[in-house]
């Protein structure tokens, strides 16, 4: 299970990557639930496409740098709509 600061820091990487994307970077939220097992990332609704990407590359490669990186090897990220 994954501890809170970890979770924390996971949301953090996950919000400075999702800001880099987006042309509105003040409607990125990132919530953590479940314990800290999972990360929720809500976008503005014209965003919502550039997170995910091309046949989801882009919330794939997200989920595999959160699953690489050492504070988030235990969450999980969704991409709410």
């Amino acid at each position: 299970m994954a501890d809170s600061t970890g979770a924390e820091a996971a949301a953090e990487l996950v919000e400075f990557i999702a800001k880099t994307i987006v042309t509105n970077p003040e409607a990125i939220k990132v919530a953590v639930v479940e314990e800290g097992r999972v990360l929720e990332l809500e976008t503005a609704v014209e965003d919502r496409g550039r997170v995910i990407g091309r046949q989801g590359r882009v919330a794939k490669a997200m989920r595999a740098v959160v699953a690489a990186s050492a504070v988030g090897a235990d969450c999980r990220l969704e991409i709410i709509d």
